[in-house]
């Protein structure tokens, strides 16, 4: 299997930080030197590791982003989403 190479080109945000330390991150990322792409997903402190996510054209975040604009947030309960 050829080997995946990754360059983070922009911090964009941060989502949160896990127990371990990980944080979900919004990067712009390029993956094999390829044009960077939104990314979303959790990292390892070093950002040496990573976790399973979310990569995205710019026309893909501004469709989630219409999307999580008309969801009525305020109407969730807070246990709605526990597992």
């Amino acid at each position: 299997m050829a080997e995946l190479t990754f360059k983070i080109t922009q911090h964009i945000g941060d989502l949160g930080e896990n127990a371990r330390g990980w944080t979900r991150e919004l990067n712009l990322v390029s993956w094999n030197d390829r044009e960077p792409k939104y990314d979303l997903r959790d990292w390892s402190p070093d950002h040496s590791r990573m976790g399973k996510g979310l990569t995205m054209t710019a026309d893909e975040l501004v469709a989630l982003r219409d999307i999580l604009n008309d969801l009525d947030l305020d109407s969730f309960e807070d246990d709605e989403f526990d597992v």
